[in-house]
């Protein structure tokens, strides 16, 4: 069983608008509302992929109950403490005629250290049963930076690995817990080595494997970095491997990180060795764009991509 942590969830609420004006009145022609934030999106696709998954994290207000109601719908199995804090929500805006989106996120409510000492309980306690952690989105208000380091350490001694995707201070802590994987996108990664890793023709693939592996000696095992279109770059013991997906995608990048975080753990779980494991992850986070809400992808999709994506050796770590 894979848990899957989610301290920050949200309502996610979609709006497809043709041809979005931002100065005007707005119809969106469809609107969808579900659970969201990073780590529920993460367990949705690992159930769809046939994983075993237990969702923990906090929740309030109405919203928290509208998220443990729409799981419960969906047969996510989920543990979420009750906080007095509203539960968030967010709003992704796709222009289905240029293909675009925008997202608004909220900031969360602020969680109490009595609400977060009876997560930690249960947490501890869910971590006997299971096989690989997920420690995945932002941080609420109220909760120290190196708390995913807290709680990667926790899992490490139960023997249990750990996936990181978190972004800013929490991420660079938390990767001194030495995780098994962290997954920054590039901007997080920037943020990380204090420079730009792009240049007049795109993404600068020497430049991001030299931040990836300065992002690995704080102590990560693996690094592993989503690049939009131009899939993943990973630094592992290992060695070093760039996966890129057959074509560019049109759609709702919505949850395609979250995506590659399940493609990345399940495949942890299950022992694939590192090309498979990418091309998997790859695969899911291309599927999931093409798809019109987060946490969701097709399955044909997902075979179609799978069969195309192509996984190039690195040099040796």
């Amino acid at each position: 069983m894979i848990l899957v942590v989610t301290l920050n969830p949200a309502l996610d609420v979609t709006h497809h608008v043709p041809g979005v004006d931002w100065a005007g009145v707005n119809r969106p022609a469809v609107t969808r509302a579900r659970a969201g934030g990073k780590g529920l999106n993460v367990a949705r696709t690992l159930l769809a992929i046939g994983a075993q998954v237990q969702v923990i994290g906090l929740a309030g207000g109405v919203t928290g109950e509208q998220v443990a109601s729409a799981l419960g719908e969906l047969g996510v199995p989920a543990s979420l403490t009750r906080i007095r804090g509203e539960t968030r929500r967010t709003f992704a805006v796709f222009d289905t005629v240029r293909g675009n989106t925008a997202l608004f996120n909220e900031p969360g409510p602020p969680v109490g250290q009595d609400e977060y000492a009876e997560f930690c309980a249960a947490y501890e306690k869910a971590l006997a049963g299971c096989s690989a952690v997920v420690l995945s989105g932002s941080l609420p208000k109220g909760l120290a930076s190196d708390t995913y380091a807290m709680l990667g350490s926790m899992a490490a001694e139960a023997g249990v690995p750990t996936v990181l995707d978190a972004h800013g201070e929490a991420l660079l802590r938390g990767a001194a817990a030495r995780p098994a994987i962290v997954k920054p996108n590039l901007a997080e990664l920037e943020v990380l080595a204090g420079r730009s890793l792009s240049t007049a023709g795109g993404t600068d693939r020497e430049a991001v494997a030299r931040a990836a592996r300065e992002l690995r000696a704080a102590g990560p095992q693996a690094v592993v970095v989503t690049l939009g279109a131009d899939g993943l770059w990973a630094v592992t013991a290992d060695g070093s491997w760039q996966a890129v997906p057959p074509a560019g995608v049109r759609g709702n990048p919505t949850g395609a990180g979250d995506a590659v975080a399940a493609g990345l753990v399940h495949g942890l779980v299950l022992g694939r060795p590192w090309e498979e494991r990418l091309r998997h992850a790859v695969a899911l986070g291309t599927a999931s764009v093409a798809a019109p809400v987060a946490g969701e992808f097709s399955h044909a999709d997902y075979a179609a991509v799978l069969a195309g994506v192509r996984v190039k050796r690195g040099e040796a770590e």
